[in-house]
């Protein structure tokens, strides 16, 4: 997100029923910070709290290390089925 706009957008689906969703999430974390050349960003408590409550959850920019050229990055689960992480 920039300036209240989606500069890059990405689906990503981690189908392996073996995985609690928390793994899941960090995978799927994981595949976009490699894809659009970010360091993956510094999970917090909050974050458990907003996907927990809203399906989504927001990293900011004192989540990563080095600066970062966004306002921030959200990730949703869209499989509101499995929304306890």
């Amino acid at each position: 997100m920039k300036n209240n706009k989606f500069t890059e957008e990405k689906v990503v689906e981690i189908d392996n029923k073996s995985l609690a969703i928390y793994d899941k999430i960090q995978a799927a974390l994981e595949i976009f910070c490699h894809d659009f050349d970010l360091e993956k960003p510094m999970w917090f408590d909050r974050n458990t709290k907003e996907l927990n409550q809203i399906s989504k959850t927001f990293f900011r920019e004192d989540q990563f290390i080095d600066s970062i050229w966004f306002d921030y990055l959200e990730i949703e689960i869209l499989d509101d089925s499995k929304t306890k992480a």
